[in-house]
């Protein structure tokens, strides 16, 4: 199955190399380029991607307020938001994961990486440059627990606990679908009730719950 991505950048050479680069792939179709916030807002809502790969700095609308709109807890049947920027630091990769994008990351990671981070968005993975993941885990790690209200984690079963932690430890779908003997759709179909139950929109959120609440302890 071809992936359609819609490619946001305010440099026309990086919005075009990066094109170039997706779109020599077999599964991947480049089906809009924007250079800045407001058009890649307005072409997301209308052509749908199954990925919206934005930078952070543009006009208009900044990207992670982009990935607010598209992929945020409000937005109406939200997208799957891959941010790709120059800026590492980790007050914007917070809050763009805050905001709902699915993957965070820099743009001197490599065609291959980039690659590898569109798939995995378009399957519903999360995948975030290597040079930030140590930071991000050890800051929600650190972070005190804060459930987000009295009683969360009770709403969970002892199922979706597992999985939420194994997603939290950065494993794939498939992998937790290996270590549990789960069939693929199952592990799917949890996690999917896991968003639901704690109004959250994607697996990176999942994995901040996890470390926030204390669940990475036990």
């Amino acid at each position: 199955m071809t992936i359609t991505v819609l490619v946001a950048d305010d440099q026309d050479m990086v919005r075009t190399g990066f094109a170039m680069i997706l779109g020599a792939q077999p599964d991947i179709e480049v089906v809009a380029e924007c250079a800045d916030g407001v058009a890649t807002v307005e072409a997301a809502r209308r052509l749908r991607p199954d990925v919206v790969m934005l930078d952070i700095r543009m006009p208009g609308l900044d990207g992670l307020e982009v990935t607010r709109l598209l992929a945020g807890p409000g937005a109406v049947q939200p997208l799957r938001v891959l941010v790709v920027t120059t800026f590492g630091e980790d007050a914007l990769v917070d809050t763009a994961l805050d905001n709902g994008a699915l993957g965070f990351l820099l743009k001197d990671a490599g065609p291959a990486l980039l690659v590898e981070a569109v798939r995995a968005a378009a399957a519903g993975d999360a995948l975030i440059s290597p040079s930030l993941t140590r930071n991000l885990l050890h800051r929600r790690q650190a972070a005190p627990a804060r459930p987000t209200r009295p009683g969360t984690a009770a709403l969970l079963s002892e199922r979706e606990l597992q999985i939420v932690r194994l997603v939290a430890r950065g494993r794939t779908n498939g992998e937790i679908s290996e270590e549990l003997f789960l069939a693929l759709g199952t592990v799917k179909s949890h996690l999917a009730k896991v968003q639901t139950k704690l109004g959250l929109t994607n697996r990176v959120q999942v994995a901040a719950w996890a470390w926030e609440n204390g669940q990475m302890q036990r």
